[in-house]
């Protein structure tokens, strides 16, 4: 019976994915464990630190469906690890005692270490691939509305115009970094981990390195410099990469909320019958994506801090910060995945209203061009008496429930210099998108 929400029949689908899900599941796990002891007895094999005909005895049991999971829940309960369990089935599966040179030299954390590397790389990939769909949906979208203008804000108050290319671009520009920072990562986390019980290898009398390069090499994992049994500075970047990653959806998940507001109205997500309806109030249209992508990404950001604590371990081999990332790095791969799956789904079916964008710009009567006002009146009376001045018109454009144009036209100090014509100018948003533009151009030319 699933207990958790990225575990629940009903729930999983929305926080998590099916293919992340598979890749921290038991079953893989547990193959992952098997992949790795069937490449340690061929190279050991190769290397004839093992009979050979042992070594082709243990890979010919290294499948899943030779493993009893049943019994081996009550192993992993008895002794501690799941690891030991699955070496002593292997070994009872091999005929003639040959299973007694699985494991050769090896210790639980080696096994538990390299699998876990092998699972993050499978998750990396999913992350990756939708990493690369959000990053092409948010180019579309940053292209087509280059130069739509929208409103900016500032404290959640109206500042100047922008436009929802500029928007876009901005998150796209941190998705590509993040992207750029999974490509650096790689190498220095996908790195076996095979160093025995203190990480010195004293295990293997001859061909200890031999075994740990072809063991890396079999597996297709660069080989350590050294043992990192207690050293997880890399596990703890995978942790940060996923909260970093997290937050930018997150930062997407909240300006979508807030552009999606009744009062607001800029954006939709993607409509779907139904979605997004309330019990009660049938002409609700909630923000379904974005609030489970906010959930997800903030308790993933909780999961990164206790990767970070799991670095502080002790010795050579640590008494509890090591369960630590059992317990965590699933479940923040989960979460993302499922953030990733939701943004997607904003992100390339997102519904844009130029029109209400335009609205809410114009629902000031013309405040918020104030600061263009105050540049273009500057070069006639000073940038810091044009500010005092238009500052005074705004509060009697507000008091007088009048257009900013108007009282500006009307004001002899300003009139004296601008015609209406070029007051009305200034006044138009379309002329105050600054170099918007420009930057979403600089950031679609360094698209991958």
């Amino acid at each position: 019976m699933a207990s958790s929400i990225i575990d629940s029949s009903i729930f999983q689908g929305i926080f998590s994915s099916e293919a992340m899900g598979h890749v921290w599941s038991d079953e893989n796990r547990t193959q992952k464990y098997l992949d790795i002891e069937a490449a340690l007895a061929r190279v050991q094999g190769r290397l004839g630190l093992i009979p050979q005909e042992a070594a082709q005895e243990i890979v010919r049991h290294c499948r899943l469906d030779q493993i009893d999971m049943s019994k081996l829940r009550q192993q992993t309960e008895r002794i501690g690890y799941p690891v030991l369990g699955v070496v002593s089935q292997l070994n009872a599966l091999c005929r003639d005692k040959l299973g007694e040179y699985c494991h050769w030299g090896a210790t639980t954390q080696d096994i538990t270490d390299t699998a876990t590397v092998l699972q993050i790389r499978e998750a990396l990939a999913l992350v990756d691939t939708d990493l690369t769909a959000i990053s092409k949906a948010m180019a579309e979208l940053a292209r087509k509305h280059r130069l739509t203008p929208m409103i900016g804000r500032s404290n959640l108050q109206q500042a100047i115009p922008i436009t929802f290319g500029y928007k876009m671009a901005g998150l796209l520009s941190a998705i590509e970094r993040h992207r750029t920072r999974l490509d650096q990562l790689r190498p220095r986390v996908l790195v076996g981990d095979f160093a025995g019980a203190a990480g010195t290898l004293a295990s293997l009398s001859s061909g200890a390195m031999e075994t740990q390069a072809g063991l890396c090499a079999e597996l297709g994992l660069e080989q350590p410099d050294i043992a990192w049994h207690t050293i997880r500075d890399n596990i703890a970047e995978v942790g940060a990469f996923l909260g970093l990653v997290g937050g930018t959806l997150g930062k997407l998940s909240m300006d979508v909320k807030l552009m999606m507001q009744t009062e607001v109205g800029e954006v939709q997500e993607p409509y779907y019958h139904g979605r997004g309806s309330s019990s009660t109030m049938p002409q609700k249209r909630n923000p379904i994506s974005s609030a489970y992508i906010h959930g997800a990404v903030s308790v993933l950001r909780q999961h990164a801090a206790a990767l970070m604590d799991a670095m502080v371990a002790d010795h050579e081999r640590s008494t509890g910060p090591w369960q630590i990332e059992w317990i965590v790095l699933p479940e923040a791969f989960c979460l993302l995945a499922g953030a990733l799956k939701q943004s997607r789904v904003i992100v390339e079916g997102l519904e844009v209203d130029a029109a209400a964008m335009r609205r809410n710009i114009d629902m000031t009567g013309g405040l918020v061009m104030s600061e263009a006002v105050m540049m273009g009146l500057g070069n006639y009376i000073g940038r810091e008496y044009a500010h005092d001045l238009v500052y005074d018109l705004c509060r009697a454009a507000v008091k007088q429930n009048r257009p900013l144009l108007d009282l500006l036209c009307e004001h002899p100090e300003i009139n004296r210099h601008l015609d209406r014509a070029a007051l009305a100018s200034l006044c138009d948003p379309a002329n105050y998108l600054g170099q918007a533009g420009v930057m979403v151009d600089r950031v679609l030319d360094k698209l991958r």
